[in-house]
């Protein structure tokens, strides 16, 4: 399933049809951090996120640079993207995890995270086959600023439920949502052909209530659970 646009629908802090708690609430726990750390409503800076402030969500949360128009780094990563691909994420382009046919659509969504600002999120379903059983997810970016200032950061959550099967496992892009943020302070100039905007979305196919893929489902580690994977801040 494909979709042609960025939708500018509800985010994953919905309840469930039963009332109970959202199905992705560590991307809820995530963004409410965010919102909190914004004063003036101007963008959070990198140097006020404290992982104790999201220490449920550590395993699925990254940090982000961005290196050129639409492409985006990992500079920090927690264990559960290391175990999705089977190796250290550090230094690679967050469109590691996703499948060719979303890249182009994934590198739309993070121009305009850095240069509307905006937040940006993603519904992703992985690839199947043997050994690599149902995994679904969603993906929260969510902007920073830098020490000078400018807008070349951000936050990120996976929140997947399935389970991770045979490494290396890539997305592909079932649908999106991104809001622009109405920022109190100096945005960053956006760049002469960021991203459009756009008011229509394929909205995911209903999911099967599921809980958070569980520790056991990466029973090869011999890290502990809570450990973020650290490179140069």
């Amino acid at each position: 399933m494909a979709f042609s646009s960025w939708g500018t629908g509800p985010f994953s802090d919905t309840l469930n049809q039963d009332g109970s708690a959202p199905r992705f609430a560590l991307l809820t726990q995530v963004r409410a951090y965010w919102q909190g750390l914004r004063q003036g409503g101007a963008l959070p800076m990198r140097d006020k996120i404290d992982p104790r402030g999201i220490a449920e969500a550590l395993e699925s949360t990254f940090l982000l640079e961005r290196i050129a128009k639409g492409v985006a780094r990992f500079r920090i990563a927690g264990m559960h993207l290391h175990d999705l691909i089977g190796m250290d994420v550090r230094g690679m382009p967050l469109s590691t995890l996703f499948d060719p046919a979303a890249r182009n659509r994934l590198s739309d969504g993070l121009e305009a995270v850095f240069a509307t600002p905006a937040m940006l999120e993603i519904w992703l379903e992985a690839e199947r086959g043997l050994g690599r059983p149902r995994l679904e997810g969603r993906m929260l970016v969510l902007p920073l600023k830098d020490a000078q200032g400018q807008t070349t950061l951000a936050l990120g959550c996976l929140a997947m439920t399935g389970a991770f099967g045979r490494a290396p496992r890539r997305f592909a892009m079932m649908g999106g949502v991104r809001e622009p943020i109405l920022v109190g302070a100096a945005m960053t100039p956006a760049l002469t052909d960021a991203c459009e905007s756009s008011a229509s979305f394929t909205p995911l196919p209903t999911l099967p209530k599921t809980r958070f893929l569980p520790v056991a489902a990466a029973k090869h580690r011999s890290t502990p659970y809570l450990r973020l994977v650290h490179s140069r801040d």
